[in-house]
């Protein structure tokens, strides 16, 4: 039987840090894309509505307000699939090795 560990020798753990360090990095670097992605569309809509109402084509209903509103959310999809393919290749790994050292 492993022999368990104190919380102090988990947060020195080698691998723990890693953990701990990647996940963050990766947690700020998509949320401050998220960010700027939102409230970039945000400010687009607040102080330049006559450039997203102009229309895609000559007498088309569509302006390209639309396409820039699709794109935000489906970049916003993207950027969690990023982060969700991270956990399961990377994240999960060094949680299990982890567990594994400290008896989880």
């Amino acid at each position: 039987m492993k022999e368990q560990k104190t919380a102090h020798d988990i947060l020195q753990d080698p691998d723990f840090k890693k953990l701990s360090g990647q996940k963050d990095s990766i947690s700020v670097i998509l949320t401050i894309i998220e960010l700027l992605l939102y409230f970039g569309f945000i400010a687009l809509i607040a102080f330049n509505k006559p450039f997203l109402a102009q229309k895609l084509s000559e007498g088309g209903a569509t302006t390209i307000g639309i396409p820039i509103a699709i794109g935000t959310i489906i970049l916003s999809w993207i950027l969690t699939g990023i982060y969700v393919r991270w956990a399961n290749t990377k994240y999960d790994t060094l949680v299990k090795r982890v567990k594994d050292k400290i008896g989880g």
